[in-house]
């Protein structure tokens, strides 16, 4: 009988730990229907319409489902395997998706041409319903100034960059006899040039100063100031010169990599710009011009600066970067104070592991041709 009740029990035992629910299960229960009702509850402003809602659902999503995730994983570790998981299917079909996007954005970001004007005509169109609502004929009114202004511009500078101011064309280059057809041709491109920017000229003296055709453009200061910011930093006649005075600013933190930093600084305004000045017209409901501007001006522009200009500037960081910057205590003990390449003072300078002080500009140029210091010609190596 005593082995008959100690069986009984045991097996009373293992049926009521069978039986008892697990803690773990549980909160993964509560946690997942949690997250369900949240996800209801973030669905529900989408059905109403305003933006007031939709910016209140975004809230709402980037805050409090980041907690629920991190309350149920503690660890990064687990958190990062259960987003993972929870969304590598959705990726991978957004991913998919988007292949056929992204191809077409690479085309457009080639055509350089066509992506500039696209991302000023979009820009234009935010800016005229942001700063002046009302003109509807103000970005194009707007547009076609500043580029008879680019047109101007570029033809003044042939004109100062020229030196050959011969219209003729030789049959050879050391030859004295004149090509006819060749001669001609450029006779007439030359002066068709010279009317063209005449006529242009003339004309838009003759619109500004009689007013003639503007009753219904009346730009405020603001708009005009911001839209030809944003026209000189995509235009090329104009974004050529930016470089030139980065330069001329002598700016020490640059290191004289104003030619990399420049389209940087460049397309990072263009896109602020582009954010800034959209952002209200989402609010407005005017979603389509809102998202086209941000999609062109903002994400394609991203890309043509993550792929280019920032990888050339971050890629001659690298180069720098493995060369720490000398202190102020190694830049007053060092000899004469000036670079042994250029032979002019020094207030930064990089300092190589053979302990030798250079220019940032000048130990780019050494490295250029080698890896080897020009003072002592020992090969550069890093622990």
């Amino acid at each position: 009988m005593g082995m008959i009740a100690r069986v009984r029990a045991r097996l009373q035992s293992i049926h009521t730990v069978t039986n008892k629910p697990d803690p773990a299960r549980l909160q993964d229960d509560t946690y997942q229907s949690v997250c369900l009702v949240t996800v209801v509850l973030l669905l529900l402003p989408y059905l109403s319409r305003g933006p007031v809602s939709i910016l209140l659902a975004l809230a709402y999503s980037c805050l409090v489902l980041p907690v629920l995730m991190h309350v149920q994983h503690h660890s990064a570790d687990d958190l990062r395997d259960y987003v993972s998981t929870l969304l590598a299917p959705s990726l991978r079909f957004l991913r998919r998706m988007y292949g056929p996007l992204q191809r077409m954005e690479g085309v457009l970001i080639g055509m350089h041409n066509l992506f500039t004007m696209i991302s000023q005509c979009l820009f234009f169109m935010v800016c005229e319903r942001t700063l002046v609502p009302g003109q509807r004929v103000a970005c194009l009114y707007s547009l076609m100034f500043y580029n008879v202004a680019a047109y101007c511009a570029s033809y003044v500078r042939e004109l100062i960059a020229k030196e050959d101011w011969s219209l003729s064309v030789p049959v050879a280059d050391h030859s004295r006899v004149k090509h006819l057809a060749m001669t001609a041709t450029r006779l007439v491109l030359e002066w068709t040039k010279a009317v063209t920017f005449i006529i242009t000229v003339v004309f838009m003296l003759l619109v500004f100063g009689l007013e003639r055709g503007l009753e219904h453009y009346h730009p405020t200061t603001a708009y005009t100031v911001v839209t030809w910011v944003y026209y000189m930093a995509t235009e090329k006649v104009f974004a050529d010169l930016f470089p030139a005075l980065l330069t001329m600013l002598r700016l020490e933190r640059l290191e004289s990599l104003e030619g990399q930093w420049a389209p940087v600084l460049q397309r990072g305004l263009t896109m602020a710009l582009a954010v800034v000045l959209s952002l209200p017209l989402l609010l407005q409901g005017q979603y389509r011009v809102a998202v086209s501007a941000l999609y062109v001006c903002g994400w394609v522009r991203w890309r043509e600066l993550r792929r280019g200009p920032l990888a050339a500037l971050l890629a001659e960081r690298a180069v720098l970067e493995r060369y720490r910057h000398a202190t102020p205590e190694e830049l007053a003990a060092h000899d004469d104070d000036v670079c042994a390449v250029c032979l002019a003072s020094m207030q930064r300078a990089r300092v190589t592991p053979c302990q030798h002080l250079f220019h940032a500009e000048c130990l780019r140029r050494c490295l250029s041709s080698s890896d080897v210091c020009p003072i002592c010609k020992r090969t550069f190596h890093f622990d």
